[in-house]
């Protein structure tokens, strides 16, 4: 089967446009999955963060074992109970499985991120490329059906500045949702830092009153 130029400019349009109904679906459920997960595991962060850092501060490391059984999908609660069951390997194994621990939080929390960092950065660039298609399908019909097919072109280019739209409408909240849950991450990361800055400290005082 042949296909002449406007059947194939015709044919990578509505490959343009699917690929960002795709994409835009794709975009959606990731902000949704994290919207979800950093929900749940930084709930309640504010009432417990001062309670763990009081309980290291003060020494009372056998209050940590009550947030994780209370708040069970904490972020912090679990942290806390990770250093407390770690807190008799001595100060340099602490430290180490510490930042590893961090590390694997980060590593966690990331997945699927770089999906909206790609596609705010790139959703602009399909939806330009569609509008290029649509363009030389709509001077390609200009040259075929000359002054009569004027109406035509202006509804042809109408139709693919659409693709450059919607490129820009998937890569606007794409770009803002991977900000705002990358900040979500740096505060996430910052706060157990402190904690384990909280912790050590204690952990010094411990082994200089023995």
């Amino acid at each position: 089967m042949q296909f002449n130029m406007e059947q194939i400019l015709t044919i990578s349009e509505y490959v343009i446009f699917a690929i960002m109904i795709g994409a835009s679906i794709i975009a959606l459920a990731v902000g949704i999955e994290k919207a979800i997960l950093f929900s749940q595991i930084t709930r309640h962060a504010k009432k417990i963060v001062p309670k763990i850092k009081n309980s290291f501060a003060s020494g009372n490391i056998n209050e940590l074992e009550e947030f994780e059984k209370t708040y069970t999908q904490n972020i912090y609660a679990k942290f806390c109970s990770f250093i407390k069951l770690n807190y008799h390997k001595g100060e340099l194994a602490i430290v180490h499985l510490i930042n590893d621990r961090i590390n694997e939080e980060k590593i966690f929390l990331e997945r699927r991120l770089i999906v909206l960092g790609s596609l705010g950065n790139n959703a602009p660039f399909i939806g330009l490329l569609g509008t290029v298609f649509g363009i030389i399908k709509a001077f390609y019909s200009l040259g075929t059906l000359g002054n009569a097919g004027a109406e035509v072109v202006m509804k042809a280019i109408a139709v693919a500045l659409v693709a450059t739209a919607g490129g820009l409408l998937i890569a606007i909240p794409a770009v803002i949702s991977n900000n705002y849950f990358n900040r979500r991450l740096k505060v996430m990361t910052q706060t157990m830092e402190q904690i384990a800055e909280t912790a050590l400290a204690s952990y010094h005082i411990k082994e200089g009153d023995r």
